[in-house]
């Protein structure tokens, strides 16, 4: 097997579903006949229009039934209030984006359960977590396509499969400890006092001050960066409690922990496709900072990221967020055997 496998495409959805097609022919389908296959996807927060079509699922769902296998499709819920927060919700959303069963030939499930309850620990044995704790059909599934956007992150500079990996597949309170050095600066200059980042706030630590600008109480603060997605004046930039990197270093060993235990029966593909400055949990306007390149396919995250950099080069991310010390996930990821 190749390492890495890419089929270009243009922005045309035709291209785009050409170049996926392509790709699937050539990658190794590394899957227990008869098994069932989770498809690990991010089908996009409510009000978010970057997110990945769901015509990419059905393509692949339709890839892995020609030979037998039982695909099904999933996200976890997240951390923050919103569309994603409760397994009812997340499922709603799924299907108002156009992620239901009836179009994909599939079902459509919640990882951790419809109550976020559905999870297990496992080992990690690193500097930041000796467990981590994860959706626990990673101990159920015969296999996993892991289906990555491409594309910036206001945390981690950009986010592809580790990032899929480590936030997809944590549970709320696992991604609560990768986010854990994450708080809310204010740029009182830029604050129109419109009180949306107190409205979103999932833990009440935003508060009104008495001139009217915000405060944030650091002490009860999640992390979960809500605030700082939702700003629309971007008058909140991220304080990191500890050193910058330990976030880098926190979703690489959530995403090492993770692989260990699917490695063998994984397929990874990253869609380089509508690249966005944030993440698709991001509602509203986010804007494109690169051309469409295609899909990329393989078999170990770091190099499946890495190639995708390559690609699209890293002026982009750093631009949209500079001063994030991205790199160090890759350096991370080998200092300790990822």
């Amino acid at each position: 097997m190749s390492n890495v496998l890419y089929q270009k495409s243009d922005g045309s959805v035709d291209s785009q579903l050409l170049a996926l097609q392509r790709l699937l022919s050539q990658l190794h389908k590394p899957f227990a006949g008869g098994t069932d296959v989770g498809i690990k996807l991010h089908w996009g927060e409510a009000g978010n229009t970057s997110f990945l079509p769901p015509a990419f699922a059905r393509e692949i769902a339709h890839w892995l039934m020609e030979d037998g296998f039982k695909p099904f499709v999933f996200d976890t819920t997240v951390l923050y209030s919103g569309k994603r927060r409760t397994g009812q919700d997340t499922l709603a959303t799924a299907a108002a984006h156009g992620y239901t069963e009836t179009y994909l030939g599939c079902p459509v499930m919640v990882g951790d359960g419809m109550d976020g309850r559905d999870v297990v620990d496992i080992p990690s044995g690193h500097k930041h977590f000796k467990t981590i704790q994860v959706a626990s059909l990673i101990e159920k599934a015969g296999g996993f396509v892991i289906f990555s956007h491409f594309k910036g992150h206001l945390a981690s500079g950009f986010g592809g499969a580790i990032k899929n990996l480590s936030m997809g597949f944590g549970s709320r309170a696992q991604k609560q400890r990768m986010h854990a050095d994450v708080r809310p600066k204010l740029r009182q200059d830029k604050c129109t006092r419109c009180g949306l980042c107190i409205e979103v706030c999932p833990a009440g630590a935003a508060q009104s001050g008495d001139d009217g600008y915000p405060t944030y109480d650091l002490e009860i603060c999640l992390g979960c960066a809500q605030c700082i997605a939702c700003c629309p004046e971007l008058a909140l930039k991220i304080l990191f409690g500890a050193k910058p990197l330990d976030f880098q270093e926190k979703i690489t060993e959530t995403a090492a922990g993770v692989w260990k235990r699917i490695q063998n029966r994984s397929v990874l593909i990253n869609a380089l496709v509508n690249i966005t400055c944030e993440c698709d949990c991001f509602p509203g306007d986010n804007p494109v900072i690169h051309d469409d390149a295609g899909f990329l396919g393989g078999y170990h995250p770091v190099t499946v990221d890495a190639e995708s950099l390559k690609i699209i080069g890293t002026e982009p991310f750093d631009k949209a967020h500079p001063n994030t010390p991205w790199q160090r996930q890759f350096d991370y990821a080998g200092e300790i055997g990822f």
